[in-house]
């Protein structure tokens, strides 16, 4: 008597994938022989700087909710120029079924090829479980500009669990691997003086390009909350808290402004 394998459970949540891919056209400009959209993960193509090609991010859904699973997958070919950026702030939402949600973001550039990645803020609402991956892969003589802004709860609201984690590798080697977790559940001393202290928004803009190989900026502090460091390559990277995301933008645009090329 043989006793059957009981079936796996079916998947909770919204599983898609937005994919793109940008390749140089010949031309000086930059064409997108792919751009497809899943689910939540709408797509359109607008208009970019010289030479760019443009996407942006519509979310055509409330996601992601607890047991989503969202991927963005952007890839540039060699010489290509590509921003991506989205229509509006991404709310991580609490599902029914308690299970956390994912939303990974993986880069892919090639040689000469630049990537500006240049999202809306992420929101961790009350009740809310959400793990962001971001995975970068450069060439040697890729470019990236990379900004991330998290916003503890809405207006008035705690944060829900917020863990978020990005990993750089630059010619198949380690550039950055950093990991944030803050909200209820986060190990504890997240919101103490060594963490977050008090600020409900927090945020980051990478910088790589090749011209830092020669010319890399001095650690620098930006302001009581802000401080530019320099990773392991040619890149600077500006970390900042503050007390709201207008001011996060703030801090981060300046910052933008001195070391992007």
């Amino acid at each position: 008597m043989t006793t059957a394998t009981p079936a796996a459970p079916p998947a909770t949540g919204v599983r898609a994938t937005a994919r793109i891919h940008a390749v140089a056209d010949g031309r000086g400009g930059t064409a997108l022989p792919l751009l497809a959209g899943e689910g939540p993960l709408a797509l359109r193509r607008t208009r970019g700087g010289e030479a760019e090609a443009g996407v942006v991010l519509v979310g055509a859904m409330s996601a992601p909710l607890g047991g989503d699973h969202l991927t963005v997958r952007a890839t540039a070919g060699p010489g290509a120029r590509l921003a991506l950026t989205s229509a509006a702030a991404t709310l991580a939402l609490p599902g029914r079924s308690g299970e956390p949600a994912r939303y990974d973001v993986e880069l892919d550039l090639a040689d000469g090829a630049s990537v500006r990645w240049l999202p809306e803020p992420l929101v961790s609402v009350r009740g809310s479980d959400l793990r962001v991956h971001t995975r970068v892969r450069l060439a040697p003589t890729a470019r990236l500009l990379l900004r991330e802004e998290q916003v503890l709860g809405r207006h008035g609201e705690s944060s829900g669990l917020l863990r978020s984690r990005l990993t750089v590798t630059r010619g198949g080697r380690p550039l950055l691997d950093q990991e944030l977790a803050c909200g209820p559940g986060a190990p504890g001393g997240w919101d103490g003086p060594a963490g977050l202290a008090g600020h409900r928004a927090v945020g980051q803009l990478l910088i790589v390009d090749p011209e830092f190989e020669t010319d890399p900026p001095p650690p620098t502090v930006l302001g009581e909350y802000a401080a530019a460091t320099s990773p392991a390559g040619p890149a600077v990277l500006v970390t900042a808290l503050a007390a709201d995301a207008l001011r996060l933008r703030e801090i981060l645009d300046e910052a933008c402004r001195t070391y992007h090329r």
